[in-house]
């Protein structure tokens, strides 16, 4: 039993100098450590070496994610006394969306709320996208920097961005993660005023009304269960609420990609990750289906194919390519860290 979070990176340190299992011979081997930290706010738009200074301004930004934030300091506070030879790194899942413009991440609301509450759009994810953004770019032959894309993540929580020239100008989630899209138990975009309608006419109290909008909608809500699989699996048999779930989940990130290829102006690659979006065809396909007129077509034998790694599942018409790139967000976090670290001990020298 791990008990808390001291013990689990107490065992992580032992594990790492275990004589079977271990990585290390001793834990001062260990160059760096890297923390995923949910929210940056408008503070962090790159990955931060840690300090008493980043503590704090992550804490300060703990409002805008209560429920991640002071876990992640949590997080740092036992990696910092057990690795304390260690430079430490905080990598934010909302730093790779601080290059959208004002016109997509303002809310058409009183401005003040911005100014001094800081509302507006965030975006989740980010590592993610950053990380399939740039392995999707090399697979083509590109810079990054030369290619215009729209990364879809589907997983249990589910955003897309678009990315132009390598940088993100848009995403889908917004100041929390349940705004955009249809997910496992989010409902995405509903109507502002549902809230209002679930506590005059239902009753609900606002913790209530959050609760059902963040846990028992999205896929859940529709048709019971947001495992995908088994969702493929009561379609099969005919399930009708499985389909309408379906429809309105592949329908719903259809409708943003359209939204988005708009907004690129130029596009030359979509790109599906993370544990639906590697793993259901089904659910690519019907994201794409009807696009073959503006340049964008699977190919369905490619996209039923039971395969490992990167793969280009386009149509040989397809103007635009569809790839399947799987998400490593550990392997990005471990590329900054060791990034920032070299920064680091380059000014240092």
């Amino acid at each position: 039993m791990i008990a808390d979070h001291h013990t689990g990176m107490t065992r992580i340190g032992e594990l790492l100098i275990d004589s079977e299992y271990g990585a290390v011979s001793d834990k001062n081997e260990i160059a760096g450590v890297g923390h995923r930290v949910v929210h940056g706010g408008e503070t962090f738009q790159d990955p931060t070496l840690i300090d008493d200074a980043v503590i704090d301004a992550i804490e300060a930004n703990a409002f805008l994610a209560p429920l991640h934030n002071p876990a992640n300091l949590t997080g740092i506070a036992v990696a910092r006394s057990i690795f304390q030879q260690a430079p430490q790194v905080a990598v934010f899942d909302t730093a790779f969306h601080q290059t959208i413009p004002m016109r997509a991440y303002l809310y058409a609301i009183p401005f003040d709320l911005y100014t001094q509450h800081k509302v507006r759009r965030y975006g989740f994810h980010g590592t993610s996208h950053a990380y399939v953004a740039e392995q999707a770019a090399h697979y083509l032959g590109l810079e990054p920097a030369a290619l215009n894309v729209i990364t879809i993540h589907i997983g249990n929580g589910v955003s897309m961005a678009a990315v132009q020239h390598g940088k993100c100008i848009d995403t889908s989630m917004g100041m929390t993660p349940l705004a955009g899209l249809m997910m496992g138990t989010r409902s995405g975009d509903v109507d502002p005023a549902l809230p209002f309608f679930l506590t005059r006419h239902l009753g609900l109290t606002i913790e209530e009304s959050q609760d059902l909008l963040n846990t028992r909608s999205g896929l859940k809500g529709i048709c019971g269960t947001n495992d995908m699989r088994e969702i493929l699996a009561s379609r099969d048999q005919g399930d009708e609420h499985a389909q309408i779930a379906l429809d309105l989940y592949t329908y719903r990130i259809k409708k943003y990609l359209g939204a988005y290829w708009a907004a690129l102006g130029r596009l030359d690659a979509v790109v599906f990750t993370a544990g639906i979006g590697e793993n259901a065809p089904y659910v690519r396909s019907g994201c794409c289906a009807g696009l073959e007129d503006l340049g964008l077509a699977i190919d369905e034998e490619r996209n039923c194919e039971r395969r490992v790694g990167l793969r280009d599942i386009s149509a040989g018409s397809s103007r635009v390519r569809v790839l399947v790139v799987p998400t490593n967000e550990a392997f990005r976090i471990a590329q900054e860290t060791s990034r920032i670290i070299g920064s680091r001990l380059n000014r240092a020298l």
